[in-house]
């Protein structure tokens, strides 16, 4: 079996010193790794990314998995701290909502990181159409539930909190049940544990389209980075374009900025995926999901909410709409209710003006 690093096994007790090469001597486990994917075949390549490409691939106890290995043919000095960094941060997170890490290879050129492997495709390959049979407005507000969990996990329960920095769709992998599952730790920035200290400064990372404004203006990062993210994300969600769409009218580029123009008009619905039925239920959600993305999207750190927040407001919405549904449907039944009643009577009613006696096939009678 392939030797993959244990999360017990890879870091000392964080209050001691960091050393990731620790009890890392892998000669055997690049090999193992190669015959896992088919030495990286084009074939059970699933993905790629700024960090490098990801695989499929099946280790020798049948279990499988996807393989993230760095760029190794044009070396980068600073994908070996991408590289630990991820190790690092996924290393203390276990969650229903995050991808499962287990393991990693450090060998000469080669950098490797072996986490769960989603079968489903992204939610941007979802959006987009290229995977699934399209999401309804229930199936969005569980993604976005599921995402906001995740989230208020690594802000809340996670010491010291984390920052993931790089909240965007393409980031999101979907199960087959569409349960949301947030990947790529490689921007993710611990937070400060004095809880004095309001925000840490550092370089700017993450995707153009989802990045905090304040945070770009001032260099200070803080967990409201990561809900202005997620702000962009849930306008991305209910309307299905990316965050900047380069080919629409110049008024329509930036997506949020359009949605929320269209929202503070009164006219919700325009910005409303096409591909979303439209119902009293869905479009109420629509609306609402896009005030909590205005609240997210607020220029001043200060006047976002939580992530906890937009958990709660959340399930509000989605248990809304699931009411409204069940009206509706209970509205359905009884009208298909009355109008068989209204036909049978009506039927009875020419039966005995015609004279026709009723049965499976109508037949006159004499009179």
């Amino acid at each position: 079996m392939i030797k993959l690093i244990q999360i017990k096994d890879m870091f000392r007790v964080k209050k001691f010193h960091l050393d990731v090469r620790e009890g890392i001597h892998q000669d055997r486990g690049v090999p193992r790794i190669y015959k896992a994917t088919g030495k990286f075949s084009p074939a059970n390549k699933i993905g790629e990314g700024g960090f490098g490409t990801v695989y499929k691939a099946q280790l020798e106890n049948g279990l499988t998995v996807a393989v993230k290995r760095a760029k190794v043919d044009k070396y980068d000095p600073s994908l070996s701290a991408v590289f630990k960094n991820e190790i690092l941060t996924l290393s203390k997170i276990e969650h229903l909502n995050l991808v499962r890490f287990y393991g990693y290879v450090e060998h000469e050129a080669e950098l490797i990181i072996v986490i769960e492997y989603i079968s489903n495709g992204t939610l941007r390959e979802h959006l987009d159409g290229k995977c699934g049979n399209g999401l309804e407005i229930a199936e969005r507000l569980d993604i976005a539930i599921d995402i906001a969990h995740a989230i208020s996990y690594l802000h809340t329960y996670t010491d010291p909190p984390i920052i993931h920095r790089d909240i965007k769709a393409s980031n999101i992998l979907l199960t087959d049940k569409l349960r949301a599952k947030v990947a790529d730790f490689g921007f993710a920035r611990l937070g400060v544990e004095d809880p004095g200290t309001t925000h840490i400064s550092t370089q700017i990372k993450g995707t153009a389209g989802y990045l905090d404004p304040e945070y770009l203006r001032t260099y200070q990062l803080t967990e409201k980075s990561d809900v202005y993210s997620f702000g962009v994300l849930l306008v991305e969600i209910i309307t299905g374009r990316r965050p900047i769409e380069s080919k629409k009218r110049l008024d329509e580029r930036v997506t949020t900025r359009w949605a929320l123009k269209r929202l503070n008009d009164g006219e919700a619905v325009v910005a409303m995926d096409s591909r979303l039925g439209r119902s009293v239920g869905s479009i109420q959600a629509v609306e609402e999901v896009l005030k909590l993305a205005r609240q997210c999207l607020a220029p001043s750190r200060q006047s976002r909410p939580s992530m906890r927040k937009c958990a709660e407001v959340l399930w509000g919405i989605r248990k809304e709409v699931r009411e409204i549904s069940s009206l509706s449907n209970a509205a359905s039944s009884s009208s298909f209710h009355t109008a068989n009643l209204i036909e049978t009577h009506q039927t009875k009613s020419l039966q005995s003006l015609f004279g026709i006696e009723g049965s499976d096939s109508l037949m006159f009678v004499s009179l």
